[in-house]
């Protein structure tokens, strides 16, 4: 296997994890009460990233854990998809 196709599963897993993880965000979102659409979230997940932040920081006064994960998986994710696409194969 060479590197590129590593570097391309990798990001591809990254993208699984953040999806996952933007599944409990819009879970949490709904037990503080914010209605939440699911497809709404396919297209604007930023819009729930957002909410779920301001909750969080109205709560405890600093972000939820998840928000930083989120935003940490989705840069890892276009490095290495980057990564993969711009890296020659031998």
């Amino acid at each position: 296997m060479d590197i590129q196709k590593i570097f391309l599963i990798l990001a591809a897993a990254a993208v699984i994890v953040n999806v996952v993880v933007l599944m409990v965000i819009v879970s949490s979102l709904n037990r503080r009460g914010m209605k939440t659409n699911i497809l709404d979230v396919r297209l604007r997940p930023w819009k729930y990233l957002a909410a779920y932040k301001a909750a969080t920081v109205k709560e405890t006064g600093k972000p939820g854990s998840l928000y930083a994960f989120s935003l940490l998986l989705s840069g890892l994710a276009i490095i290495l998809a980057l990564a993969g696409l711009l890296i020659p194969r031998f």
